[in-house]
């Protein structure tokens, strides 16, 4: 699923699948299970298949990810296989994020300004806090039990 969170924008080639393994990459998902990691997974509920995924993960110190906004804030990754995107999958996967014990942090996510993705976000509660070129980094605060 790490594949399907890279956004491409529409016109450009895909990235080749090893770019995955890259440190700053790999990082989101290797050694998946550390302390404060979560996720949730969606499936198709006609085959059983994994079509989308969000995760939450602590990227701080020497691994900072790209969303890094401070070492108390988790950060956020989303994936959707192409054929599922824009039927809602995501808004599912954040309400049931945020309706979960793991949704009550700090949670921040790096986004690039032409992803579509980026209007989900702010329905969220989401709000750019920097910009670096084309990408920004979003962050919702803390929400209250």
């Amino acid at each position: 699923m790490l594949y399907q969170a890279l956004h491409v924008p529409e016109g450009h080639p895909a990235l080749p699948r090893e770019i995955v393994q890259h440190p700053e990459l790999a990082r989101y998902v290797q050694d998946w299970g550390r302390e404060g990691d979560c996720g949730f997974l969606a499936k198709d509920a006609t085959t059983d298949q994994p079509i989308g995924a969000l995760w939450l993960r602590s990227l701080i110190g020497t691994n900072k990810g790209y969303g890094y906004v401070d070492d108390e804030t988790v950060e956020l990754s989303i994936s959707l296989l192409p054929d599922y995107r824009g039927q809602g999958i995501g808004t599912q996967l954040l309400t049931h994020l945020f309706a979960s014990e793991c949704g009550r942090s700090p949670i921040s996510l790096s986004v690039s300004a032409d992803n579509p993705a980026m209007h989900l976000y702010e329905r969220f509660g989401f709000e750019v806090v920097s910009r670096s070129d084309d990408s920004l980094t979003m962050k919702r605060r803390q929400q209250l039990a």
